[in-house]
């Protein structure tokens, strides 16, 4: 792997000397950027669809990211929405208003998985019941986009690889990242040789604003007579109505997987895509619940690390996860790479590449007083301002979330793959469910990212 990694280095160095002249002859294939240094524009070519080719979609989990869902798959030509199922009457009118009083509405999603006419689903529930319906719905012949993480437990990953393979069905998972234009770039420069060698990673969630830290708001009529109540709670803990524990369910155990599911596994996905991990070997996490004393039983402040063994995909190196809800500064979000010649800051529509510049130092001064102190080899490396290149997504890219659709009812066309199926996304769901397991439990907990088990 070395020798492929040096390899790749020297044509990353060649590419870049290449680029460095074309923007000294002022060619349009980069442009200086007074800040960065060089710059480029990352490009998506959209294909078109046949006449033939519409998808009937229906929509299980009408709520703030199955509806956000719903809205970037229309985007895509050739998709319409027939059906809508959700616990709230409120959200059922809702979505009347919003796509079409003509919509089929329903409680029971069983209903929507019966209809004939419907190609494929999005499930935008609360994640304890992402793996009932997914298996149900791939037995039932639908295609299935199912939002992260995958799973709420993880034992439950394996029926859902299971129902995949059993169907063949298509089955995406909504790490909406995954196939963007940064993820793709980051994958190729990690594989040139751009940084060196991986050994080290890092990402990090801030937030601080109460919608944000799923403070979300609970409409005026919530009650016994608006929710179905009792279907929402009965693959888990029988509990009297309780309006927060339904329209705010990621601050609870029971339904949702907290920092670690809702955000960390983002970065999970985007990591294994972009290094072609199979995932951690163990996984250690601490934290603590600081500000928002609400009733959850979350952490609001979450940081976990990690240890990657050496495969033939990459070298070993570390991660580091962190997420604050009380991030007083706004922040930011980010996953970084760092290599042993340079690191690079990855979002889904850019990456900033840095690499350090070193030469001998010509400093005689210097020399000799390094030769006073019994220095044979007096040689010094000076460390200069980073070399920064920017590549960022073109005027008019339409985002991760949409690419993430395209991909998807692409392979539903052309019965082809999606960059995120069932097996991809139980590895990427695992390490942040461990990571759970690990606040909770106070200790480490160990994953065999191949075999797919608890060790």
């Amino acid at each position: 792997m070395k020798e492929n990694t040096e390899a790749s280095r020297r044509n990353f160095l060649k590419k870049l000397g290449t680029a460095t002249a074309a923007v000294s002859l002022g060619s349009n294939v980069f442009a200086r950027d007074k800040r960065s240094g060089l710059f480029t524009y990352l490009k998506r070519h959209q294909g078109g669809i046949g006449a033939n080719d519409r998808i009937n979609l229906a929509l299980i989990g009408a709520g703030g990211q199955g509806s956000s869902d719903t809205e970037t798959a229309l985007q895509i030509p050739g998709v319409k929405l027939v059906a809508v199922c959700d616990l709230y009457d409120g959200r059922l009118a809702d979505a009347k208003k919003r796509w079409g009083a003509d919509l089929f509405t329903t409680k029971i999603y069983k209903e929507i998985l019966n209809r004939t006419d419907i190609d494929a689903v999005i499930i935008g529930t609360p994640d304890f019941w992402h793996q009932q319906i997914s298996i149900d719905a791939m037995h039932a012949g639908k295609h299935v986009y199912c939002e992260k993480p995958m799973v709420h437990s993880i034992t439950e990953g394996p029926a859902i690889i299971k129902a995949q393979h059993e169907t063949g069905k298509i089955f995406q998972v909504g790490s909406q990242g995954v196939s963007s234009l940064g993820n793709e770039k980051a994958k190729e420069l990690l594989a040139s040789g751009a940084i060196g060698q991986l050994n080290y990673a890092e990402g990090f969630w801030a937030r601080r604003g109460a919608v944000e830290v799923w403070e979300y708001p609970i409409p005026a009529d919530a009650s016994p007579q608006t929710v179905d109540w009792e279907t929402y709670v009965s693959n888990t803990i029988k509990r009297p109505f309780d309006e927060k524990r339904f329209f705010r369910w990621r601050n609870y155990v029971d339904y949702g997987t907290g920092m670690a599911g809702d955000l960390f596994v983002h970065l999970f996905s985007s990591l294994h895509f972009i290094t072609g991990s199979l995932g951690p070997e163990k996984i250690y996490a601490s934290g603590g619940l600081r500000f928002w004393h609400d009733g959850r039983e979350v952490p609001d402040v979450l940081l976990g690390t990690f240890d990657y063994g050496k495969t033939m995909a990459h070298p070993a190196f570390n991660l580091s996860l962190r997420c604050n809800f009380v991030d007083g500064t706004s922040g930011s979000t980010y996953l970084k790479l760092v290599g042993s010649e340079g690191s690079m800051d990855i979002t889904w529509d850019k990456v900033v590449l840095k690499r350090n510049k070193v030469f001998e130092s010509d400093d005689p001064f210097y020399a000799e007083k390094m030769r006073n102190a019994g220095d044979v080899n007096p040689e010094r490396k000076r460390m200069l301002p980073p070399e920064e290149i920017t590549y960022e997504a073109e005027k008019g890219y339409l985002g991760g979330p949409y690419d993430h659709f395209s991909n998807f009812f692409n392979a539903i066309r052309n019965s082809g793959k999606v960059t995120e199926d069932a097996t991809f996304g139980y590895r990427a769901a695992a390490p942040a469910l461990l990571c759970n397991d690990s606040y909770f439990k106070n200790e480490p907990m160990f994953w065999n990212p191949e075999k797919m088990v608890k060790i």
